[in-house]
């Protein structure tokens, strides 16, 4: 097998090459660092090489569904014994795993052979990867454009054909929001169907899931399939699959009434290019005989981005307390950080115990909104995928952060208008994938769009609790109706 090859194949084929014994893990590990040392130069999507530790696991001889498959994960929350897991912050640059967790356990148990860790922005607090530790990854489709965040260096590396899926998580949109940016399937699962832990029980109250970005659909059902399920240290259990979603997506859904919107009171005017990747995806739905209509989107957006950057903030917080009690300090934090942290520490317990009893409201209108609709259809990005540097904030804003942080003075730093500078910045290109994490419902993100420009732009279907299946199912069938897998990133070495 040679590298052109390997990068046409997903991570369910070369399994199955494994399987029967036409390719060994061997090559296939040594294909996938062939091409990261290629073409990382370029991204900077993987910031810490593993591979010593994936020629052991090879050596030892790797079992499971999706044995020989080389993978990657994410520096934020996906723990490898031995390795640091930076969170992509000086903080915690030493912060070495005493064992793995949960999640990246069931990754070795499937097969997968991780030998590198991926870019992500400092304790994946933003929508883009551009951490000052370790600096911007960049979007194979246009090096001077994000690959999204916070897993954007998991999306950067998949799209670029390092490697066919990737891990990655989400509190806010970190899976879903790469997928877009990189022309990906990213998968937010329901919560508690991915496991956090053993060192991290539910991370953000349980909104953040752990998961992969992928190129095929069947890669991420293969992913989750591995994956799914409680452990030991799991706050709720997790009721087991009937059906692996593997099986699932074989049976493509009946006729489905899906309500669909581009408004945002975050970002009133989305771009053209949003809207027309929402059009061409109800088009596209009505010709497989669904019935689609515009609907009034069944929340209101800026209260629930307000809601959702309180919690954010309260949790941002803790981040930079426990960091500090390893020995860290201010210095060791970007200014964005320290203003977040310190605007959930000034807030108080009460503001974030009010926004936290709203995520009921928010689930009572998806309820409301499922008794008429199997799937909300939204853009997952208001705008293409931005430039690197788009949402940096001011020199001076920066450093009046820094001063008001060490002085704790939170109270006058919310009276900058830093919040709203922050839901603008950080929310304003990507307003629709917060609901999916405060109601803990399943969302995926589906490469139905690119721009005129060459840029993919996802769109995303926000199910019911649990309907995790079904909506790979439906991405399933739009994959056969507008096939992707075909559409490669040329990125220019």
């Amino acid at each position: 097998m040679n590298l052109d090859e390997y990068r046409t194949l997903d991570a369910t084929a070369l399994a199955a090459l494994v399987a029967a014994r036409e390719v060994t893990p061997e090559e296939l590990l040594d294909l996938a660092r062939q091409r990261a040392d290629a073409v990382n130069p370029a991204l900077n999507a993987i910031v810490m090489r593993l591979d010593g530790a994936a020629i052991d696991q090879v050596a030892r001889g790797v079992d499971g569904p999706l044995a020989g498959v080389p993978f990657l994960i994410k520096d934020l929350a996906q723990e490898y014994q031995g390795y640091p897991t930076s969170s992509g912050s000086k903080a915690l640059a030493r912060d070495v795993a005493k064992q793995h967790s949960n999640v990246v356990q069931r990754f070795l148990d499937a097969g997968l052979v991780i030998f590198g860790k991926t870019n992500t922005p400092e304790f994946g607090a933003k929508g883009v990867t551009e951490s000052e530790y370790w600096g911007p990854a960049h979007n194979p489709w246009h090096t001077d454009h994000t690959p999204g965040g916070s897993s954007g260096g998991s999306g950067a590396a998949v799209a670029a054909g390092i490697v066919p899926v990737a891990g990655a998580n989400d509190g806010g949109g970190s899976i879903r929001i790469p997928a877009a940016c990189n022309g990906l399937v990213g998968l937010k699962p329901s919560r508690g169907l991915s496991p956090f832990g053993s060192a991290l029980g539910e991370v953000m109250f349980g909104m953040a899931v752990q998961g992969a970005v992928t190129r095929t659909v069947r890669d991420a059902a293969a992913v989750y399939d591995a994956i799914y399920g409680p452990t030991a240290s799991s706050v709720y259990p997790t009721p087991s699959a009937t059906t692996p979603f593997t099986e699932q997506i074989t049976t493509p859904p009946t006729k489905l009434r899906i309500g669909y919107s581009t408004a945002s009171a975050i970002n009133p005017s989305p771009d053209r290019e949003a809207i027309a990747a929402v059009e061409h995806a109800a088009q596209l739905l009505t010709e497989l005989g669904h019935h689609v209509e515009e609907v009034t989107p069944p929340y209101d957006d800026a209260a629930l981005a307000k809601d959702f950057l309180t919690v954010w903030f309260a949790w941002v917080a803790h981040e930079i307390d426990d960091a500090k009690a390893l020995g860290a300090s201010d210095s060791d934090f970007e200014a964005d950080t320290l203003a977040m942290g310190e605007l959930g520490r000034s807030a108080g317990v009460v503001p974030a115990f009010r926004a936290l009893s709203h995520v009921n409201d928010y689930v009572l209108s998806l309820e409301s909104f499922h008794r008429d609709h199997d799937y909300f259809l939204t853009p997952t990005l208001a705008t293409p995928p931005l430039r690197i540097g788009a949402t940096t904030t001011s020199p001076l804003l920066q450093r009046a952060s820094r001063v008001i942080a060490k002085a704790h003075a939170g109270n006058l730093l919310a009276r900058t208008g830093i919040l709203d500078d922050l839901i603008e910045q950080s929310l304003g290109w990507v307003p629709y994938t917060q609901l999916a994490n405060l109601t803990g419902r399943p969302a995926i993100s589906v490469p139905l769009h690119w721009t005129a420009t060459g840029l993919p732009l996802g769109v995303q279907f926000v199910g019911r609790l649990g309907s995790d299946g079904d909506l790979l199912a439906l991405a399933a069938q739009l994959e056969q109706a507008a096939p992707w897998v075909q559409r490669y990133a040329d990125i220019s070495l």
